[in-house]
């Protein structure tokens, strides 16, 4: 994982759990072509690079995963179904069919839980010191899925805590020419958004789960623009939270 601004003074605190596509080399390319681990399936296209810009601007502890979606997913509970998927965008991933109870947890122990003991590590020490937080996790999605178009230059996800979601919502709505999406093209829940429940919801903390489209972020003019605009925007979003109680 990459870790960038332990003890940055900001109350903003960055992740993106799909920052990456490094494979353990066990595993090999887990049979898939090199071609084909570029792609989405693999990782969150620009999302890393759109993270670290926004926490240098926002002077903010940025955390990214750096292994493969595809080796175990950091944004699912270990449980969910598509925790180590045997399909993505109807690609079949020869590496992850028949894995063993032992398989799954080792990759586990090696990939998924280090990446979250850091987040929990890092809060806990923001906690202890009494140091505000607002948790950000960042993403990318595609701009077509399944064949399918998608309208959306961004989306702002949340689950039972809207409190960041709803001011970012308008005030990214009121960029002009942007079209943006609320809980889509992802909705988010307890089985499809790990790092957003664990670390935002059940902490109480203050969150939200930014998705960006892939073509508007693929290159560092593109990166770069979506972090200024995101770090003008969140801290606006963060005094428009001063109407909206946490949900009791």
């Amino acid at each position: 994982m990459e870790v960038h601004g332990l003890d940055a003074p900001s109350e903003f605190f960055l992740t993106c759990d799909h920052a990456g596509r490094l494979i353990p080399r066990a595993l090999g390319s887990l049979g898939l072509s090199a071609e084909q681990l570029t792609r989405h399936i693999a990782w969150d296209i620009g999302a890393a690079a759109v993270a670290r810009r926004l926490g240098t601007l926002l002077g903010a502890t940025t955390i990214c995963q750096r292994y493969s979606r595809l080796v175990i997913d950091c944004n699912r509970p270990l449980d969910a179904v598509d925790s180590i998927v045997l399909e993505s965008e109807r690609i079949p991933i020869p590496g992850n069919r028949g894995l063993s109870p032992n398989d799954a947890a080792s990759r586990a122990r090696e990939v998924f839980h280090p990446y979250h003991d850091e987040i929990r590590r890092a809060l806990d020490g923001r906690q202890a010191r009494g140091r505000p937080t607002v948790l950000v996790t960042v993403h990318s999605f595609t701009p077509s899925f399944l064949g399918v178009s998608r309208p959306w230059h961004a989306g702002v996800l949340h689950n039972r805590d809207s409190r960041l979601a709803a001011p970012l919502l308008r005030a990214l709505r009121a960029e002009d020419g942007l079209v943006v999406g609320d809980n889509e093209p992802y909705a988010a829940g307890e089985l499809t958004d790990y790092s957003l429940v664990q670390h935002g919801e059940r902490r109480g903390l203050p969150h939200v789960e930014l998705e960006v489209r892939q073509d508007l972020i693929a290159d560092e003019r593109g990166q770069e623009a979506w972090a200024a605009r995101l770090a003008r925007l969140l801290p606006l979003a963060v005094q428009g939270m001063a109407d909206r109680p946490p949900p009791g």
